[in-house]
């Protein structure tokens, strides 16, 4: 499937974290390191037409970086909505703006689930679209189902590339 986010970058949109920089080292607070806990998540206003925000964490170098074989997601939330802000640290599901859903990450739940690699420095991709609509309640969704029904919505993206290596 095609990249959700190819072909209608209308708008600008920026993502940003107060707990680290666009490509530098994500505190082990918020890894399976540490309290495993979500980073906070500020964005800039989405652009005109923007109905709901799409964010999804994941990491393409799983399980080894210099043989990567799969991408990991770590946390999907769709529905969010376009006046929403950021995200606080260790926000819970319990806690999400009114109408925010949440999409099954690859350990098979809902909520966020930090950086865990098991070698290697790990690259993870937080990734926020600005949709023309609302996505219909499509249950736990993965990410590829999630991907579906975005496509063809998308009217700005954004991300904030943060990495991690095991503390051990």
């Amino acid at each position: 499937m095609t990249d959700p986010s190819q072909g209608q970058s209308g708008g600008k949109l920026q993502l940003r974290s107060a707990s680290f920089e666009h490509e530098a080292m994500i505190p082990a607070r918020h890894t399976c390191d540490g309290r495993n806990t979500s980073p906070p998540l500020t964005w800039s206003a989405p652009p005109a037409g923007t109905r709901s925000l799409v964010l999804i964490v994941d990491d393409p170098d799983a399980p080894d970086p210099a043989a990567p074989k799969m991408t990991w997601v770590h946390w999907i939330l769709y529905n969010i909505p376009p006046q929403t802000p950021g995200l606080g640290e260790a926000v819970a599901d319990g806690e999400l703006p009114d109408g925010t859903l949440a999409g099954l990450n690859d350990w098979q739940r809902t909520g966020y689930g930090g950086p865990c690699p098991p070698i290697g420095t790990h690259r993870y991709f937080h990734k926020l679209f600005a949709l023309d609509v609302v996505l219909p309640d499509l249950g736990r969704p993965d990410k590829a189902a999630l991907e579906r029904a975005m496509h063809g919505h998308v009217l700005a993206s954004s991300e904030l590339i943060g990495r991690y290596r095991r503390q051990r």
